[in-house]
């Protein structure tokens, strides 16, 4: 079963997971790092450019902390694009004893909530509760990291939402003052892959939400800015590896 709730960091996600049966899971792209941990290891997802492909196993379970609009280079200390297209253990990136310390503390906390849940106490990892919620703790340590960090850039905000609102790429730019090259170079840092790149995925990512809403494909094109459904369609093909009604179901 999935989870989700909003973070009390801005633009940030908690999130986690039980998984029922073995299966292979599609993760589409959308222009987000995350912090993850698994069987008792941290990882870091970068933001992919296109679906990533993961196997579970039955009964395995996950607490992440989804991170967009560029608070996921600041929280982690380097720049998006290093991480694009990948899946990295936290140790190779902070202190080993420290993300150790981390990861034990998130087995009990999972373990608690585990127990707690199966005594018909809570949900797993989000429900109001008496035990300690495991992505509270990821949400601390980010929060603690962005203490330490450069402030928040208000132009890679802006332009993570016009581009989710469908803004052009050029509109944008306009609208924050910079040049082609400066919104790129500033985007590679903050997402991972230029804005032509993230305007793609967060368009993908409006057609899905209205199709999974009960928009009809050639409604859900039209709203999201394509050109017709085909045009989704071969986006869809593009960037997930599969059919718009695959995605859609």
């Amino acid at each position: 079963m999935y989870r989700e709730r909003p973070s009390t960091i801005a633009h940030a996600v908690v999130w986690s997971s039980t998984v029922t049966a073995d299966q292979a899971h599609r993760v589409l792209p959308d222009g987000c790092l995350d912090l993850l941990w698994s069987g008792g290891r941290l990882m870091v997802a970068g933001p992919d450019t296109v679906a990533h492909l993961a196997s579970w196993r039955a009964g395995t379970p996950f607490v992440g902390l989804r991170l967009g609009s560029g608070v996921g280079p600041r929280v982690l200390g380097l720049p998006a694009h290093e991480l694009r297209d990948q899946r990295v253990p936290l140790d190779a990136l902070w202190p080993g004893a420290e993300v150790r310390r981390l990861a034990d503390r998130l087995a009990e906390a999972v373990e608690t909530a585990e127990r707690a849940a199966s005594d018909g106490l809570v949900g797993f990892a989000g429900a109001a509760t008496t035990t300690a919620d495991p992505g509270a703790l990821l949400e601390a340590v980010a929060a603690h990291r962005l203490d330490g960090a450069p402030p928040a850039d208000p132009v890679v905000e802006r332009v993570a939402w016009r581009l989710g609102q469908g803004a052009t790429v050029g509109a944008v730019a306009r609208e924050v003052g910079l040049s082609a090259r400066q919104l790129h170079r500033r985007s590679l840092d903050a997402f991972g892959y230029g804005p032509k790149t993230l305007a793609r995925i967060l368009r993908l990512n409006r057609a899905l939400e209205l199709g999974r809403s009960g928009t009809p494909a050639a409604d859900a094109a039209y709203a999201a800015g394509y050109a017709d459904q085909a045009h989704l369609s071969r986006e869809a093909r593009s960037l997930a590896g599969v059919t718009l009604t695959t995605l859609v179901a």
